[in-house]
């Protein structure tokens, strides 16, 4: 089973976009552009899942993780 994630996006007032994972509260980043702001979130949405798969925390989705995807909201 892949896990799929959601990516939000928005655009702050000072111009810098902010991309936010749905499934895992707290694991967002900012970037000068969208684009950046969706790769670096991704990047830790990784992190993020690995740290919990290492430590025995629960992953959206549960057990039985094959892969990770991700799609815009």
């Amino acid at each position: 089973m892949a896990l799929e994630l959601t990516i939000e996006t928005d655009r702050e007032q000072d111009g810098r976009w902010i991309a936010e994972i749905v499934e895992l509260p707290g694991v967002l980043a900012y970037g000068d552009s969208e684009a950046d702001a969706v790769e670096r979130v991704k990047a830790i949405a990784l992190v993020e899942v690995g740290d919990r798969l290492q430590h025995g925390d629960p992953i959206p989705g549960g057990a039985g993780l094959t892969g990770v995807s991700f799609r815009a909201a």
